[in-house]
């Protein structure tokens, strides 16, 4: 037990470990050239942490492990949880039916086909696929972090799924302005598409919230609708994270019991309970009990939660185990990207013109 009489100090030696980790991330992500580039705290503490993994790994009392499991498993359970403090009911419906369908189709979509791709067809371990999947197709890093605790999954499998949402979630912040403006001033774009067409694109296609956030505000003279439809779509699919995992939690209990369907046992089903949690935190948040600021506090904190996990998560990742990947990760991600790009328009653009 982590926190024994006898494990106690080694387990809190190792949390506070990670939280100066956590707070030196959180600093580099306000610099200048880090915030321009989008670049969450969360990205900045797994890199920080993979780098410890593969260099001061073995310098570092072994008894602080426990403090490092810890905020990798259960303080990224309980950030999930506070994470629903940016969310309300009322932005869900605010957003209209046709940025749900969005939202709904996209996330969906994109899952199944990032799984099957990534398993089936470039032979990808399954955890692996289903991490890189979940985190293109709700909110990068942050999905990661709230599926990897229903797979238990090994921390560095986690760590290749944020690399690859960082990679194309980078590439599409600076992509989507010059699909929407084209490469030169006031030229018209190639998507033809209106303000808030776009804002829905952008909310149901990128990655992280960061990104979603950047892309309007990179678009010359874009008027309000477009950041709002964007910010909304795109916390409708943090929302569908809770549904998200508890379909992957009855899936996997309904896979488990096929594979040993001979013994003829009862299927076990896994709820993430976290994830039920973070909906009713969101109920909570909808009713504006609380007054502003201190939801605003509460987000910070829960930030910061979220950069000691990926920090952990990050110090689990040893670069000897990726061995034997080669370019599997990638091709997946790639596949996914193309489909959130041109499939994400063409989706789009038909919910939106046939409501």
């Amino acid at each position: 037990m982590p926190f024994s009489p006898e494990n106690r100090k080694g387990t809190l030696s190792g949390i506070i470990f990670v939280a100066i980790f956590a707070a030196a991330a959180t600093f580099i992500a306000q610099l200048g050239p880090v915030k321009a580039l989008g670049l969450s705290p969360l990205v900045i503490g797994i890199v920080m942490g993979i780098f410890y993994a593969n260099t001061l790994h073995n310098q570092t009392p072994a008894a602080w492990q426990g403090g490092i499991t810890f905020s990798a498993k259960k303080i990224l359970r309980f950030a999930i949880v506070l994470y629903g403090f940016r969310l309300t009911f009322q932005e869900i419906v605010a957003v209209g039916m046709d940025g749900f369908l969005v939202s709904l189709i996209m996330l969906t979509s994109t899952l199944i086909l990032g799984s099957w791709l990534g398993h089936k067809i470039f032979g990808m371990e399954k955890d692996t696929s289903i991490l890189t999947a979940s985190g293109a197709a709700v909110c990068g890093a942050a999905a990661v972090l709230a599926t990897e605790p229903v797979l238990k999954s090994e921390e560095y499998k986690a760590a290749i799924a944020v690399s690859m949402v960082v990679l194309f979630g980078t590439i599409s912040m600076f992509l989507y302005p010059v699909l929407y403006t084209g490469l030169i001033e006031n030229a018209t774009g190639f998507l033809h598409m209106t303000a808030r067409e776009f804002g829905i694109y952008v909310g149901g296609t990128i990655h992280e919230v960061a990104q979603v956030v950047a892309v309007p505000a990179s678009v010359p003279g874009s008027p309000k609708e477009m950041a709002d439809a964007a910010v909304i779509v795109k916390m409708t699919r943090v929302i569908m994270i809770a549904p998200m995992l508890i379909v992957l939690g009855l899936y996997l209990a309904w896979e488990a019991k096929k594979a040993g369907g001979e013994s003829g046992g009862k299927m076990k089903i896994v709820i993430p309970w976290f994830a039920v949690y973070f909906i009713m935190v969101a109920g909570f948040n909808s009713l504006h009990l609380l007054p502003e600021n201190l939801v605003n506090l509460i987000n910070q904190v829960d930030t910061f939660l979220l950069t000691m996990a990926m920090t952990a998560l990050g110090m689990g990742t040893i670069f000897s185990k990726f061995k034997g990947l080669g370019l599997a990760p990638l091709y997946t991600a790639l596949s996914m990207f193309l489909w959130l790009v041109i499939g994400g328009f063409i989706v789009t653009k038909f919910i939106v013109e046939v409501l």
